[in-house]
């Protein structure tokens, strides 16, 4: 029974991997703004968009594990273009995405840890010690160490949340609530962009399931795939959840307004929740939030080197040996860059970062379901009728939402 149990945790990976790239930005800021400015009102946008964008997300490892190739081999066969077109955006978009999340983290290990309360030098340090890691354990140390994060920020979240919800004497609305203004309608969007994380991840995630094949240690088919992305996804809900509630517990009509710095932000966080909880829960708070934010900086820093280098060889149909050495110290080296030019604004680059990922949502959406309900995917690994249908939706309600985003600007 114990080895059944091993087993099975030891035949999870990418859908852990998604949870870790996923749970960060979109969780600890936007989800904890979501609850702070609207209470639980917001809570049907995020239980929607989990449904949206899952069966864009799960065709990745689906794709991957039918088929034994990435969704980039996938784009190219559909044609060239659609393969540049991914090309062209990913370049456009990683460094801001990038920088986005590190900044973040930066500004919580200001807090944490002292040493120094600039953004821009723990910027460097965390990029450098993400750098280091992935270079020399790449994919298995990844694995290994999402696994030990995502446990740790599960715990601490839920003690964190149990124990507001009980010292808590508030009472609290759930009628839900749809933002009205340019203002509300751009956090919504912002919110929904990287909830639970940019669609581009699917890519990820099929390059992730092809690494994990590669282990023969464990067994890692189409089914196995679906399953552990499954609890990976279902975490990033449950979670999301969380940070909601302890938003809307902790900081609802609290009188606070966020500042847009990094440290600032971190330092009222911490600040709102011991208040309320009390000091000595600040070792819980601030494990939550650094897990997040760093497992978010180390898989992001990983998966779009290794998507760029995939595609570059792809269109160059040449494979090069120190290709991802060259992406992940271009995007560590642009993501430092953009940090100095904009003096680590974290308000203005989470922003820019989850609308452009929200824009760009609609392409993934498409060209994924294009592809796993072609012919180059086997029969009996195209989505169902229910599967298709929801896809369909999921389409128009990401190009719906786009266009109204557009219109309200």
């Amino acid at each position: 029974m114990n080895a059944k149990k091993s087993n099975w945790l030891k035949n999870l990976g990418p859908g852990i991997l998604f949870a870790g790239a996923a749970i960060g930005v979109s969780h600890l800021v936007q989800s904890t703004r979501a609850g702070a400015d609207f209470g639980f009102g917001l809570i049907w946008a995020l239980v929607l968009i989990h449904i949206v964008k899952y069966p864009f997300f799960q065709f990745g490892p689906r794709y991957a594990t039918a088929t034994g190739e990435s969704l980039l081999d996938g784009y190219k066969k559909l044609g060239k273009g659609v393969l540049l077109a991914y090309f062209i955006l990913n370049l456009a978009t990683m460094f801001t995405i990038q920088a986005a999340v590190t900044v973040v983290t930066a500004g919580l290990a200001a807090n944490l840890f002292g040493i120094t309360t600039n953004p821009l030098y723990w910027s460097i340090i965390i990029t450098l010690i993400c750098f280091t890691l992935l270079v020399t354990g790449r994919y298995s140390l990844l694995d290994k160490l999402m696994k030990l994060i995502v446990i740790t920020l599960t715990l601490s979240t839920t003690i964190a949340l149990i124990i507001a919800a009980f010292n808590s004497t508030n009472t609290y609305s759930f009628v839900q609530i749809i933002p009205e203004g340019a203002v509300e309608i751009g956090f919504l969007i912002a919110f929904l962009g990287w909830m639970p994380a940019p669609l581009d991840v699917s890519i990820w995630q099929s390059l992730w399931a092809l690494e994990k094949q590669k282990d023969k240690t464990t067994e890692f088919n189409t089914k196995q795939a679906i399953f552990d992305f499954n609890i990976g996804f279902m975490s990033t809900l449950v979670i999301g959840i969380f940070f909601v509630a302890l938003g809307a517990i902790v900081m609802y009509n609290s009188g606070e307004t966020f500042s847009d710095g990094a440290v600032q932000f971190s330092k009222q966080l911490m600040t709102l929740y011991t208040k309320s909880l009390g000091p000595e829960m600040y070792i819980f708070i601030a494990a939550a939030a650094f897990t997040t934010m760093f497992s978010t900086t180390i898989t992001t820093l990983d998966a779009s080197p290794r998507a760029m280098t995939k595609a570059f060889e792809l269109l160059s149909h040449k494979t090069y040996k120190n290709m991802y050495w060259f992406w992940i110290s271009f995007l560590s080296i642009g993501t430092i860059s953009i940090l100095i030019f904009f003096k680590s604004e974290m308000g203005f680059l989470v922003k820019t970062a989850t609308i452009l990922s929200f824009l760009t949502a609609p392409f993934y959406a498409i060209v994924n379901y294009i592809l796993i309900s072609s012919k180059h995917t086997p029969e009996e690994w195209r989505p169902s009728l229910q599967l298709k249908m929801l896809s369909w939706f999921g389409i128009l309600f990401l190009i719906g939402f786009s266009i109204w985003y557009l219109y309200t600007i």
